[in-house]
């Protein structure tokens, strides 16, 4: 599944356009490398997103097409470092 896809499923993000534009700007990276709107994210990815001063980092457990809100959450673990 295409990362900026992935982002919008998962609700981390709230629309696929500024999830588009995060991945442009250079604020996602998968597994330590920056990833393009169009990168592709597998289970058990390492990815991380900055929103402004914040970090969000999350492993991939699940890619849920179409996911309902209640299924959203399920779809990553966020690590603490």
């Amino acid at each position: 599944m295409r990362i900026d896809k992935f982002l919008k499923n998962a609700r981390i993000i709230k629309r696929r356009q500024v999830a588009k534009e995060a991945c442009e700007n250079g604020r996602v990276s998968i597994n330590e490398k920056l990833a393009k709107p169009g990168s592709l994210v597998e289970e058990g990815d390492l990815v991380e997103v900055v929103f402004g001063k914040s970090k969000l980092k999350f492993r991939v457990t699940s890619l849920i097409d179409g996911a309902k809100k209640n299924n959203a959450i399920s779809m990553y673990e966020v690590i603490d470092d």
